[in-house]
């Protein structure tokens, strides 16, 4: 039997949390081994001068989070801990009975074969070995042409020669960014935003400030004030869809921010990798003001992420400085892939991939409604992800641990906050991450039984 006994002195909150949250600490840094024996309950009380029943409420929330495991007559010892599923996708958490809901990702559909039939006719083909040079930094012109008529699916109007291919959304936001901005320059965005932007903003040293919002997206009025403060380089919007909260910008917010930032002198990067989900998307803010707006879009939500093919749309006036950007940060995707996406592009295959993603997020959403749709925030049908607002007394981090502790990962708001305004209780769950939508029914029923529970929330009196 072990020793252990931690140091109660600096934990805020009742006892019986304090000691399971040391019991977690020290199995996460070795000090408490799988198969250790953990002290009696009479033993522990005595040294830490709590109750007997203080221990007992301990040892019992570490068994719920899975930490320890209680055997009649033989005592209480540290659970061998299973398998990390920090950092695998869904596919590996599916494998260890993990259901991922936490990766705003696409059903992605078995294209084996036809990215393998595709391949090889584009390397069977006249000028294939060109493919397997080095090729100009911002994209082949025919597959610069193929992202400009992606684009204007969705409203954003641009000559192709001021379009660059990238890999991925994630390298146009950092492209984008250093453009436009160095070291120590303010970049605003909203609120609320997709982790991602904001990693790419702190890795150029960048500062980030969080805009207001209401249900319908960005207010206007508090990107004005906030202009009028602070002397931003960029704003970084998704006004399609945004990321967590489903909202869409209506026009007339799109122009007054496109009138904004032209006059404060401030470039819009718009990022529409969620437009494709819309059947008849507003017009893009890069319709009403050209001039100043970097546009952003991927195929990572209409046909696969693991393509890594962007585009991105920038004022003539920045080409230049863009592309030595995107040659300092590593170039484009691979040319074979692009080759592929502007095919599938050209002959209409990535619209009706497109398409599918929309049926498959309806059928999902109409499944997922009856179990969450009353904690949801209004959302398109067609949307992959829900904006889940908690009831009290829910709070985020308890009700996203409550819900890993039964194998359910979602993603809490706290991911998505700039600044240290208050963060809403609420999650983001995908519904689109999981391969079958058996898979995303019990994950969402798992969370719809969550909400009816009561958390752990008592104070106890010793």
């Amino acid at each position: 039997m072990t020793s252990w006994s931690p140091d109660l002195d600096n934990r805020a909150g009742p006892r019986y949390r304090a000691i399971a949250d040391a019991i977690a600490e020290d199995i996460a840094a070795g000090r408490l081994a799988p198969g250790a024996r953990m002290p009696t309950h009479r033993d522990l009380a005595w040294r830490l001068g709590v109750t007997i029943g203080t221990v007992t409420r301990a040892y019992l929330d570490a068994e719920r989070r899975g930490l320890v495991s209680g055997e009649v007559g033989r005592g209480t010892f540290v659970k061998e801990p299973p398998r990390p599923i920090v950092g695998v996708g869904p596919l590996e958490a599916a494998a260890l009975g993990v259901i991922d809901m936490s990766i705003s990702a696409p059903l992605v559909p078995d294209l084996t074969d036809a990215l393998a039939r595709e391949v090889a006719s584009v390397m069977g083909s006249p000028g294939a070995i060109g493919l397997l040079g080095y090729v100009p930094w911002q994209g082949l012109a025919a597959h610069r042409a193929a992202g400009a008529a992606w684009m204007a699916r969705f409203g954003a109007h641009a000559d192709p020669a001021t379009v660059q291919v990238t890999t991925g959304e994630q390298s146009a936001m950092a492209i984008a960014l250093a453009t436009v901005a160095k070291p120590g320059d303010l970049v605003l965005t909203e609120a609320l935003t997709y982790p991602g932007f904001k990693a790419a903003a702190g890795v150029l040293g960048l500062r980030l400030h969080g805009v207001a919002m209401d249900e319908e997206g960005l207010i206007p009025e508090a990107f004005e004030n906030a202009c009028r403060q602070g002397a931003p380089r960029a704003i970084y919007l998704m006004p399609t869809i945004h990321n967590p909260t489903c909202a869409i910008l209506p026009p007339a917010r799109r122009e007054a921010i496109a009138v904004i930032a032209r006059r404060h002198d401030v470039t819009v990067i718009e990022d529409d990798v969620f437009g494709c989900l819309v059947d008849e998307p507003p017009p893009p803010v890069h319709r009403f003001g050209p001039d100043n707006t970097i546009f952003l879009t991927a195929l990572s939500k209409s046909v696969a992420p693991g393509l890594r093919i962007g585009f991105m749309a920038a004022p003539a006036g920045m080409t230049a400085r863009m592309t030595s950007v995107s040659r300092a940060l590593g170039g484009g995707p691979s040319p074979v892939l692009a080759e592929v996406a502007r095919r599938w592009i050209e002959d209409g295959r990535a619209d009706r991939f497109a398409a599918f993603q929309r049926d498959e997020a309806r059928d999902r959403q109409r499944l997922v409604r009856p179990l969450l749709g009353h904690l949801a925030a209004p959302s398109p049908p067609s949307v992959s992800h829900l904006w889940l607002s908690l009831p009290d007394p829910w709070r985020r981090d308890a009700f996203t641990a409550a819900a890993a502790a039964r194998r359910v990962r979602i993603t809490p708001a706290d991911a998505f906050m700039v600044g240290r305004g208050p963060t809403p209780h609420a999650v983001r769950v995908s519904l689109c991450a999981t391969r079958t939508r058996e898979e995303m029914e019990r994950g969402a029923a798992i969370l719809a039984g969550l909400v009816a529970e009561t958390p752990d929330v008592g104070v106890e009196v010793v």
